[in-house]
């Protein structure tokens, strides 16, 4: 059985007091049967760590360069991650893709990057409303798997999670059902079998969009929907530790 994840991202949010404060209330109520992850941005990180060290609550980054070193200004390489105890990254996030401009090979560039550091990569994937609507979903979501198939080999989610996130359902309120969530799951499952069959079975796939305490439950029921990649539900502990728990019921019932 495949051990849930929960992780949280953070993004551009948070005083180095706030974050601290609630790394601390999430790591005061130890989650069983679950990996929880919390990611804050570059700067919080060594906060963080100092808080979540020897806890059980894993840290993680929202990004990482594809180069180890050299003249690329405001990058932050995996190992230069991993020295403040970071043990994920986030690769690929639909906000980097749209807003910042990192393409399929980027992204495919940044996954091998951290996998080199010895990290796992949390590797986003996603559809636009448009792309949906116009029933291109499994392309879209294909392809930007195969970026990472191409570059890194068949293995290149023997050792990586991988993250759902229907563009059109963060930050919106907006979710995919259970059902339309589980056959993108299924179908992402599929397409890392045709490359690596072993690693299918183990690789661990998240939901990421506007998952809540409400609804984590039924998404998590699902049988290839291995937790989840949280956004805003991550900045509140309540929150954030219930749909942890959801994660941890529904392993306890597989």
């Amino acid at each position: 059985m495949r051990l849930p994840i929960v992780a949280g991202n953070w993004k551009l949010n948070g005083s180095r007091e706030s974050v601290s404060s609630l790394a601390r209330e999430i790591t005061a109520t130890p989650v069983a049967d679950v990996e929880v992850i919390v990611c804050p941005v570059a700067l919080h990180l060594s906060d963080v760590a100092a808080v979540v060290e020897n806890t059980g609550v894993k840290l993680g980054a929202q990004n990482a360069s594809a180069a180890e070193s050299g003249a690329y200004t405001g990058e932050v390489s995996s190992t230069m991650l991993a020295e403040y105890g970071c043990t994920h990254v986030i690769i690929g996030h639909s906000e980097r893709r749209s807003l910042f401009g990192d393409t399929e090979a980027a992204c495919a560039q940044r996954h091998q990057a951290v996998l080199a550091a010895g990290l796992t990569p949390i590797f986003c994937v996603g559809e636009s409303l448009e792309e949906r609507e116009a029933g291109t979903t499994v392309d879209v979501v294909g392809r930007q798997l195969q970026a990472a198939f191409d570059l890194v080999g068949s293995d290149a989610f023997s050792n990586a999670v991988i993250a759902y996130e229907p563009v059109w359902a963060i930050g919106t309120g907006k979710t995919a059902t259970p059902e339309q969530a589980q056959e993108i799951h299924e179908a992402i499952r599929g397409m890392v079998a045709a490359n690596d069959a072993e690693a299918a079975q183990a690789v661990r796939i998240l939901y990421g969009g506007s998952v809540n305490a409400g609804n984590a439950d039924e998404l998590f029921a699902k049988p290839d929907i291995d937790g989840g990649l949280i956004g805003g539900a991550a900045l509140k502990s309540a929150d954030f530790l219930a749909i942890c728990q959801a994660a941890a019921r529904q392993c306890k019932t597989a």
